[in-house]
């Protein structure tokens, strides 16, 4: 799934996810994302191409990029990552919102991020890859992940 360069404007109004853009799991877990965004709050760029990611105050690690979702605020300032990024997600998307309380409960973060691990481990196994494009490996090119 290609995605366009993150235009400062839109910078400036949405959150960005990063995302594996290799990965089949993670471009359907976007598309589904995208269709839970009526409100057009999030904005979505691989990863793995590091010539557009947003600014940021926190440096971003590529090899962490292709470990855990990332969200960056529409600011730069603040970034999340697993669990902690699907839950600003779940706070942005209306259809999420049922689910909030829940994500707050006391022990519930400690296991979604463990939970959140594990199948970002195992996520070239929860849905097949084609040609090995899931591998995590730098590209040999241009030496980006």
């Amino acid at each position: 799934m290609a995605t366009a360069p993150v235009t400062t404007a839109a910078r400036l109004q949405t959150t960005t996810v990063l995302y594996d853009g290799r990965c089949d799991f993670c471009r359907r877990s976007v598309r589904l994302l995208q269709k839970l965004d009526w409100r057009g709050r999030l904005q979505f760029a691989d990863g793995r191409d590091l010539a557009n990611l947003p600014p940021t105050t926190e440096p971003l690690d590529p090899r962490r990029l292709l470990e855990e979702m990332h969200v960056v605020t529409p600011d730069g300032r603040r970034v999340f990552h697993g669990f902690a990024a699907f839950r600003r997600i779940a706070g942005l998307l209306p259809p999420l919102w049922p689910l909030l309380p829940f994500l707050y409960v006391p022990g519930v973060p400690w296991l979604g991020q463990r939970a959140y691990l594990w199948v970002a481990k195992n996520r070239f196994h929860l849905i097949p890859c084609h040609d090995g494009q899931c591998q995590v490996v730098p590209n040999q090119q241009d030496g980006s992940v």
